[in-house]
């Protein structure tokens, strides 16, 4: 009895220390969540300088020193920390003071490049309008350059080969503008989905099956 006494002394004291190591982590972990963030070090703040150029972590990271051998890992590790995380917020908000751009200035300029009207780039003849005549949203993004090339048109009296000068106007891709737009206001309309189904009806039954038997399968339709 006292051999058996002392074994279960000795679990409850095994049991008591994993309960006391699982409130010690518990407790650390909510002291984590509450104490406030440190100061950031030099090399975490010109990261966050970084980060706001372009939004790219990992170049972020590249180019604030850290290595680069480990900068894709370490661009998103920052990104994850909580004094990181609430100066790139503070920049941002203090930059869209300042500019005035915001979600909604974004979303309607989106809007109005997504609604713009190309013939409001030529005239009554179908001639293409100077660049100072284009309304506003053509003239801030929409075209992306202007090319002039000559195209053999006839020739005249003497047989001389007369040429006609040719404009052609590059645009942006104003697909792109409209996933942008359906992204922005979260309408799900680009959003791909993959479904399974049953022609029976009920649910779909699912086997599993062995990559061994898969690679044979895959030799017999090949014929191999």
């Amino acid at each position: 009895m006292r051999v058996q006494e002392s074994h279960l002394t000795a679990g409850a004291r095994e049991t008591s220390g994993i309960v006391a190591g699982m409130n010690t982590k518990a407790h650390l972990r909510a002291a984590e969540a509450t104490t406030p963030s440190r100061p950031l070090t030099p090399k975490q703040q010109r990261f966050v300088e970084e980060y706001l150029k372009d939004l790219n972590a990992t170049q972020a990271a590249t180019r604030a020193g850290y290595s680069a051998r480990t900068a894709e890992q370490q661009g998103p590790r920052l990104l994850g920390y909580a004094g990181i995380a609430t100066a790139i917020a503070a920049a941002m908000k203090t930059r869209s003071e300042q500019t005035g751009i915001d979600a909604r200035w974004v979303l309607l300029r989106l809007a109005s490049q997504a609604d713009a009207d190309l013939a409001d780039l030529y005239d009554e003849h179908g001639n293409l309008r100077h660049p100072k005549e284009w309304p506003d949203v053509w003239r801030k993004g929409l075209v992306t350059g202007v090319e002039t090339f000559m195209v053999p048109k006839g020739q005249d009296g003497e047989g001389k080969p007369i040429y006609a000068e040719v404009r052609k106007v590059k645009l942006i891709d104003r697909t792109k503008t409209i996933e942008l737009i359906g992204k922005h206001v979260n309408v799900g309309a680009f959003r791909e989905q993959v479904g399974l189904s049953n022609p029976e009806g009920g649910p779909v039954q699912v086997a599993a099956v062995k990559l061994d038997a898969l690679r044979k399968a895959a030799a017999r339709v090949r014929g191999g």
